[in-house]
């Protein structure tokens, strides 16, 4: 068995992982990535487009926004559609110019790719049977098997980047933890096609259909999604199929203006939410979805990952530099505090725009629900500052 030295072994290679990695080496902090899969799938896995203002500023930070700010599509506002009428909410008149940028998933995580690799720092692709240890002691370490050899990574911290199903909070003890779930009785059927978006911001639409959302990838790729059954089969959806559904759940003027074509990659999505707490157990801290998941709904996944690792990182600084070891619980109760926020919003909205419930007393309370949001400067204010992204 092979032995290396780090200061931090972070597991995943996604883009938390990557942008943690990116911080530290910028603070001289040593650091190891490992990933489960090649480099190649990790960036062919298509996820969210919509990053919240903190979490582009936080790129910047990382040195790694130069194509961003180039590509990125700024929103300044996000569609509401009931009964097919759409209402427009102000994002950057609610929220002293603050805006969500189009900008794929895909892209952050090879810019980070592309700005680790310039840096020389170390990045271990297809690490397989990757295991954790005596992270409850102050000599963690974590294994893993590569072409057949056994390798350890001797380290000060673990960080579990490695998302809900990784083996990082898989090796928590169960007493230690403790997980909130909810499953929604629905899912979400996802294409993605080189067709100029139909509109220029996000739009969400809530008919007695279901539910459907538009949003962008760039100005000539789209990414469309309707509420379907979570049972249901992407088999049963031909193209044509697809955007006909979608066409029905669209105001008018959307649904004729739409550009069609074939699809990209398309998909069946079920949705959830879950929390675990803590998120600091010893030396091993979870960040992202291995600590949380939300329904895409809010455009939040990557987002409150993000902002894990911006408190993760404080905490890290603090911990190597001051030599603070209660800096580490500290970082579960202020990553935690803005998880619970974000998760509050994502269900809100997850359950505003979805039709679920043959309930009309619950259907009624959603109209009325709009109606406030939409008429009032203090509801406008409420959906444009969450979904802007709540200050760090």
């Amino acid at each position: 068995m092979t032995v290396k030295r780090t200061k931090v072994a972070i597991i995943g290679a996604g883009p938390s992982g990557l942008l943690l990695g990116r911080l530290l080496d910028l603070a001289g902090i040593d650091n190891i990535v490992l990933e489960r899969q090649s480099e190649d799938y990790v960036l062919s896995r298509i996820r969210a487009g919509i990053l919240e203002q903190t979490t582009v500023d936080l790129l910047h930070r990382a040195e790694a926004g130069d194509r961003l700010r180039q590509e990125g599509i700024p929103h300044h506002a996000v569609q509401l559609a009931f009964d097919y009428k759409s209402i427009p909410i102000g994002l950057s008149e609610h929220t002293n110019g603050k805006v969500v940028t189009a900008y794929g998933q895909t892209e952050v995580t090879r810019d980070l790719c592309d700005v680790r690799a310039a840096s020389g720092a170390t990045t271990i692709y297809q690490a397989d049977d990757v295991e954790l240890f005596d992270f409850d002691t102050d000599s963690p370490y974590v294994t893993y098997s590569k072409d057949g050899v056994s390798h350890r990574i001797d380290c000060d911290l673990i960080a579990g980047c490695d998302g809900y199903h990784g083996p990082s909070r898989a090796a928590v003890p169960k007493g230690a933890i403790k997980t909130y779930e909810k499953i929604y009785p629905f899912g979400w059927l996802g294409l993605l096609a080189d067709t100029k978006p139909v509109a220029t911001e996000v739009v969400y639409a809530n008919t007695d259909r279901g539910f459907a959302l538009c949003s962008m990838r760039s100005h000539t790729r789209s990414r469309y999604y309707i509420q379907c059954d979570v049972d249901d089969d992407v088999a049963n959806w031909s193209d044509d199929a697809f955007w006909d559904e979608l066409r029905r759940r669209l105001p008018p003027e959307m649904a004729e203006a739409m550009e069609t074509g074939p699809s990209i990659e398309k998909s069946i999505a079920p949705l959830r939410s879950f929390v675990a707490e803590p998120m600091c157990f010893g030396r091993l801290l979870l960040a992202g979805d291995a600590a949380h998941v939300v329904p895409p709904t809010g455009a939040k996944g990557l987002n409150l990952a993000a902002s894990d690792i911006h408190y993760l990182y404080d905490a890290m600084l603090s911990f190597f530099a001051d030599k603070d070891a209660s800096a580490l619980p500290e970082y579960s109760r202020r990553a935690l505090d803005r998880v619970w926020k974000t998760e509050r919003f994502s269900w809100w909205l997850t359950t505003l725009t979805h039709r679920f419930t043959d309930d009309a007393f619950e259907q009624k309370m959603k109209e009325a629900e709009l109606a406030y949001i939409t008429t009032s400067d203090a509801g406008r204010k409420m959906v444009a500052e969450n979904y802007v992204g709540l200050p760090l």
